[in-house]
């Protein structure tokens, strides 16, 4: 948090949100370890709280540091569920998303990739990694944040700078919509076929050029992890993520942050304003993306 700003008591009450069901915990059951009423924790998680002693007894039953829950310096989230929350409530208020994802963002896919989307995260989950009754109760809570978050954008529309690794779309082309490698042959062909449509779809944004939205294929090398920047009114937040969607997603491991420290905000500015200027967009990035299908999807 940048110096001079004040803390935000609903900010935390939505971070205390996205925690929570991070770690899988109902309102009554989180309620019920902390010795509060369930309409006690409502209110806090409306950011009608003020105690610090209670900010800490929360933290803890949480697992977050007390820092990460009020949002003081880097906000560290271990959890895919509570990443994926805090996306939405970021997206909720933000003006402007400018990131780097693989193959796509998930804003700006299709209807029919929801479809499947349920399917390829579960098999990224198999028995000998994740119970399968854990496995389907993880990827049901995801996506009710992504279809929130998906149905937010489309209402509110804020400005989106999506850079896509060309790269990365050709492996999306070439292995389709996958959670795993060892999938029967008919489904894996099913899965390109998917990965084309959803090629096909970010061919015609490119040659409509919808208002608001902005795509452009990055040729070099990119960075390993994903990130986004947050563009609100009255300030700028960072999200950097393990966490990925699409082929080969990972949904279980790993470690995000959101920041608004200065140094790492200008930093990722920078990459994200030099990746944009060399890219290819426009009429240039269609003619290279439609080669692209015609060479590598089915």
């Amino acid at each position: 948090m940048p110096a001079g700003d004040l803390i935000s008591f609903s900010d935390i009450g939505a971070r205390l949100r996205a925690y929570r069901l991070g770690k899988g915990f109902t309102p009554e059951e989180l309620a019920e370890n902390l010795g509060i009423s369930r309409a006690a924790l409502y209110r806090a998680e409306k950011g009608e709280i003020r105690k610090i002693e209670t900010l800490t007894r929360i933290a803890g039953e949480l697992g977050v540091s007390l820092a990460s829950l009020m949002g003081v310096g880097v906000e560290y989230v271990s959890s895919s569920i509570a990443f994926f929350e805090r996306m939405r409530q970021l997206e909720e208020s933000c003006e402007q998303i400018i990131g780097l994802f693989s193959p796509v963002s998930y804003l700006l896919t299709s209807d029919t990739y929801d479809e499947i989307l349920r399917e390829v995260l579960l098999e990224s989950l198999p028995e000998a990694v994740m119970p399968a009754g854990e496995a389907e109760e993880l990827v049901n809570a995801l996506l009710e944040i992504l279809r929130a978050r998906k149905k937010t954008f489309h209402l509110r529309r804020p400005l989106i700078v999506s850079l896509i690794a060309s790269a990365d779309l050709e492996r999306f082309l070439l292995r389709g919509l996958i959670g795993r490698h060892d999938l029967p042959a008919a489904v894996a062909r099913r899965r390109r076929e998917q990965a084309r449509k959803e090629a096909m779809s970010i061919l015609e944004m490119l040659r409509e050029e919808p208002i608001g939205i902005q795509i452009g294929i990055v040729r070099e090398p990119v960075p390993a992890t994903s990130f986004q920047i947050f563009r609100q009114n009255d300030r700028s937040l960072l999200a950097i993520s393990p966490f990925r969607l699409g082929e080969q997603p990972n949904i279980r491991v790993g470690v995000a942050l959101i920041t608004a420290a200065e140094e790492a905000m200008s930093l990722h500015e920078e990459i994200a304003a030099s990746l944009w200027r060399e890219a290819l967009k426009g009429r240039e990035a269609a003619e290279h993306l439609e080669a692209m299908i015609e060479k590598y999807a089915i």
